[in-house]
Order: structure tokens, then C-alpha cells, then sequence
């Protein structure tokens, strides 16, 4: 069974490279992030492209988001999921889809970052009624902002500012997130991210006040598909059912529809 497994990883590395991925990670990324893991960046899907993502999450969990790009600088999006949609029992889905918009103010430049607002209401995990919030809560309204280097590749660095709509159990404080991305040659990439959840950290919230800090792997396999592996909340912040880290899996693909 091993042998097999690296038979087919081999396959795959060798295939992706054959054909010059270009998805969202590595030094010949042809799209840009517009999230890292959780947190939104300053990056929008450009003009005359369609983003399809889906994310499998801990506890069943699937969300799937379509995105497009319909004006230079503009996108919207449109999400929909639930938990336990993976696995046996009854899927529990959403009450409501997510929606999502932005628009990017600046274009990065040599002195500046790219700078984008916008708003998405797309919470992850479960939804939980009685407190009318994700058990990691959407961003709601933010600003982004995203630099570039050169450093052995790139070297990306993100912050963002945001205030969530999910204010029913009682914390409805502005929150924060700082992240980045390391190139790894021509098709991988790191990427992290610091959720300070400012407004996840109160006796009533789902936070302990450590903030969530997920890392994760991107992979380029082919022209605008990309597959990321995550671990999430390395910190241990979630007062439900507690882990060392959640793992999970995000599977994206844009395609120009002109």
C-alpha cells in the first residue's frame, strides 16, 4: 500500500509539472489569494474569471464557493454548505448562503501594498442557532492589504481588518489578521495566518482568547487548479471539542470564461 501511495504522488508531481501549472501557489502562480486559509486578502479574481472552491472541514463539513470576476477590480461571490455533509447522518446545512464582495481601492506598487474592502459573510465550521454565528465566525466587512518581495522566489505578507455581522452572543468587536506566503519553487507554496478573534474571546464565545493560527501546503497541479492542505487552530483556542490542530482540505479551480 506505501509503494503504491508514492507511485501515485510521483504520478501526480510529474503530470502537474509536464503540463506548467499555473494556479494560485508557487513562483509561476497565475491568479492570486484572495484568502489565504480563513482571513481575506487585498488579491481579486480578475475580469472575465470564474473561481469554483471547495472546502472540507472537520465534523463533515463542505463549503463550496463560486466566485467571478465581472469589472476590472471587482468580484463577487456566492457560497453555500453545512456539516456533517461528509460522513453518516443527517447533513445539518446552512440556514443561508454566503455572499461575497470586494473591490480592490489600490494596485500594488514598489512603495505601496494593494489594498482591497469588501464584505463576506461566510462563516467556517458549524453553524450554531442559539448564538447565530459560525464556530469560526465570517469576516463581515473588511479592508485588506497585501505586499510583494522578491526573496527566493516571493514573499507575501497580508493583514486585514474586520467587523462580522455574527454579533448575537455578544461579542461584537473589531477583529485582525496578519498572514504571509513563502513561494516553494515554481508550484508550492506556504502560507499562514493569525486570527487575533477579538471578537471570539469573551466568557460567552467559542474562543479561550489565544486566536486562531492555521499554516497550511498549496499545490499548483495545473492550469488554475491548485489543492492546499491545512492545520488549523494550532493554538488550541476552540472551547468545542479541542484538538492539538483540525485538518482539512481546500480544492480550487479558475477558469476564464472569455
Amino acid at each position: 500500500m506505501r509503494n503504491k501511495i508514492l507511485i501515485f504522488l510521483f504520478s501526480l508531481f510529474s503530470f502537474s509539472s509536464f503540463i506548467f501549472a499555473q494556479g494560485t501557489a508557487g513562483d509561476k502562480a497565475k491568479f492570486e489569494y484572495r484568502y489565504l486559509i480563513d482571513m481575506p486578502t487585498a488579491g481579486i479574481l480578475e475580469k472575465g474569471h470564474v473561481g469554483f472552491i471547495n472546502e472540507v472541514l472537520p465534523y463533515g463539513v463542505l463549503i463550496t464557493r463560486l466566485e467571478a470576476g465581472v469589472f476590472d477590480n471587482i468580484s463577487f461571490g456566492i457560497s453555500y454548505g453545512g456539516a456533517n455533509i461528509i460522513g453518516a447522518g443527517d447533513p445539518q446545512w446552512y440556514k443561508l448562503p454566503g455572499v461575497s464582495l470586494r473591490f480592490r481601492l489600490f494596485n500594488e506598487s514598489i512603495l505601496m501594498p494593494s489594498i482591497t474592502f469588501g464584505f463576506d459573510s461566510q462563516g467556517k465550521g458549524e453553524f450554531f442557532d442559539s448564538s447565530g454565528r459560525y464556530a469560526v465566525k465570517s469576516p463581515g466587512f473588511f479592508g485588506a492589504a497585501t505586499k510583494n518581495f522578491a526573496l527566493l522566489g516571493y514573499l507575501s505578507f497580508h493583514g486585514a481588518v474586520s467587523y462580522s455581522l455574527e454579533t448575537k452572543d455578544g461579542d461584537n468587536f473589531i477583529d485582525m489578521y496578519i498572514g504571509f506566503e513563502k513561494t516553494l519553487g515554481p508550484h508550492f507554496s506556504l502560507v499562514g495566518e493569525y486570527n487575533f478573534a477579538f471578537n471570539d474571546n469573551d466568557t460567552k464565545s467559542f474562543g479561550n482568547g489565544n486566536g486562531y493560527l492555521n499554516m497550511g501546503l498549496r499545490w499548483s497541479l495545473g492550469d488554475g487548479f491548485t489543492i492546499g492542505f491545512d492545520l488549523r487552530d494550532l493554538l488550541d483556542n476552540k472551547k468545542i471539542n479541542p484538538t492539538a490542530a483540525d485538518r482539512a482540505i481546500k480544492i480550487e479551480y479558475i477558469k476564464s470564461i472569455f
